[in-house]
């Protein structure tokens, strides 16, 4: 990890003398890399395609990731109870959540089908970035109220590291536009009316006998 984060920033500090602000912002846009090399970098064509090609590589395997541990944050809210049971049905076979993968597909599918990349991949950001800042407050609140929990690892220097994780996040949340928090209010809309109509009486914590 140290060692990436060491290349791009050395990658990202030549890219600043290579092009401008606006070829990355307004140019290429996710392909900007190649971009940049295609415009500036005459006789490098070939190393434009083989960044392309290694862009697509990098978003199928982050799509591929993504996807599944969205399918395993489905599988964990069914055996809680906030979602239905079926979710947490696993493949007797592969051992997998099958049923919340296919789940994932279709919702999936549809987003990319009918709604624009750049509109997505700004929702998936903020979306990300908003569960950031919860599990960030909720390493400080447990820390205070369960002391004694059993954990699988620490984290270092609370409340230090978590307020600093809050406001990076936050930080990075607002350049990406009121647009994109007003989606955002709006999927949490969905969700608080799904927990309200589903997942409060079906619960396990609330439900303990079941």
């Amino acid at each position: 990890l140290a060692i990436c984060t060491v290349l791009y920033i050395l990658f990202a500090h030549v890219l600043t003398g290579v092009a401008t602000v606006e070829d990355f912002r307004t140019g290429g846009k996710e392909a900007s890399v190649s971009f940049a090399i295609n415009k500036y970098m005459i006789g490098y064509s070939w190393l434009g395609q083989l960044v392309t090609v290694a862009i697509l590589f990098g978003f199928t395997s982050v799509i591929l990731v993504m996807l599944l541990g969205q399918s395993r944050v489905f599988y964990s809210m069914s055996k809680d109870g906030l979602l239905p049971k079926r979710y947490s049905k696993l493949h007797s076979k592969f051992q997998t959540p099958y049923k919340a993968n296919l789940a994932i597909l279709v919702i999936v599918g549809a987003f990319a089908a009918f709604i624009p990349g750049d509109i997505v991949g700004d929702m998936t950001s903020i979306g990300t970035l908003f569960a950031f800042v919860l599990v960030c407050i909720s390493v400080i609140i447990l820390r205070k109220r369960e002391p004694d929990m059993k954990r699988e690892f620490r984290t270092p220097w609370v409340p230090f590291v978590p307020i600093l994780g809050v406001v990076v996040c936050l930080a990075m949340m607002y350049g990406l536009g009121w647009p994109n928090w007003l989606r955002l209010f709006a999927w949490m809309a969905i969700g608080i009316i799904i927990y309200f109509a589903y997942g409060r009486k079906n619960s396990v914590l609330n439900n303990p006998d079941k």
